[in-house]
């Protein structure tokens, strides 16, 4: 099957990397249903791109199974489902409130879980794919103030790795991307401040933030044949964050 005939469904599709990510999609050729809980932003981004568009919240189960099934049916199947789903909470332990932690787990890891446990289903009808979900460095490395959202990403990476082996005899593949810091309208808090941008990039290696086109671009490479013998993998998209200390 050539990129120009591709089907995805992408949830989160309207925010700083959903949305470049599905303008390069659409670009490319690919057939899209784009997903997410805001229906005016996500009616925006369909006629933008023209895709149709699935209201749905990604941390309901019912929810994910009904866009899923949707746009199954909408595109004749399903090639990739990803998950652009995630926010950021910027809080040390002893000042996360109990709802702060549910809200970071259920945005973060319920929602990946909805759409794998929705995803694999759909793939297997249609022969295999590839399901990407977004994680965060901040997983794998130790940063203050991150207690909560490291440890609902760390349960992603988790989760990319077993369902990988689960359902990789059925052809699909399950992988995330792992950014830095990212400017998207859902860090502005901390790129508005020079301060604090100034003192994350100098966290980068690479000296600086990272655009949405940056994770976006793994994303399809990951959604791509390109990359059909990797599966289980957490690829870090940020700038050496995760791996490397700059001097």
């Amino acid at each position: 099957m050539s990129s120009q005939t591709r089907r995805y469904l992408i949830f989160g599709a309207y925010g700083g990397i959903g949305s470049t990510l599905c303008r390069s999609l659409a670009q490319e050729g690919a057939k899209l249903v784009v997903s997410g809980r805001d229906r005016a932003e996500l009616e925006t981004l369909a006629r933008e791109i023209d895709a149709p568009s699935v209201v749905a919240d990604a941390a309901d189960f019912q929810d994910v199974a009904r866009a899923t099934d949707e746009a199954a049916e909408e595109l004749g199947g399903l090639d990739g489902v990803v998950s652009c789903v995630g926010s950021v909470l910027l809080k040390p332990a002893h000042l996360t409130s109990e709802d702060d932690w549910a809200d970071t787990v259920r945005t973060n890891l319920t929602s990946s879980f909805a759409i794998v446990r929705s995803a694999t289903k759909a793939l297997r009808g249609s022969g295999g794919g590839s399901v990407v979900l977004v994680s965060t460095a901040a997983a794998s490395i130790g940063l203050p103030n991150h207690e909560a959202i490291a440890a609902a990403k760390g349960g992603v990476d988790a989760l990319v790795r077993s369902a990988a082996a689960t359902y990789g005899s059925a052809g699909i593949r399950v992988n995330a991307v792992s950014p830095g810091l990212v400017e998207t309208p859902l860090t502005r808090r901390i790129t508005g401040n020079e301060k604090a941008l100034e003192s994350s990039r100098a966290m980068h290696a690479l000296g600086r933030i990272g655009a949405p086109e940056d994770v976006a671009s793994a994303i399809r490479w990951l959604l791509s044949d390109a990359a059909s013998w990797i599966t289980g993998e957490v690829v870090g998209v940020d700038g050496g964050l995760g791996r490397v200390r700059s001097a």
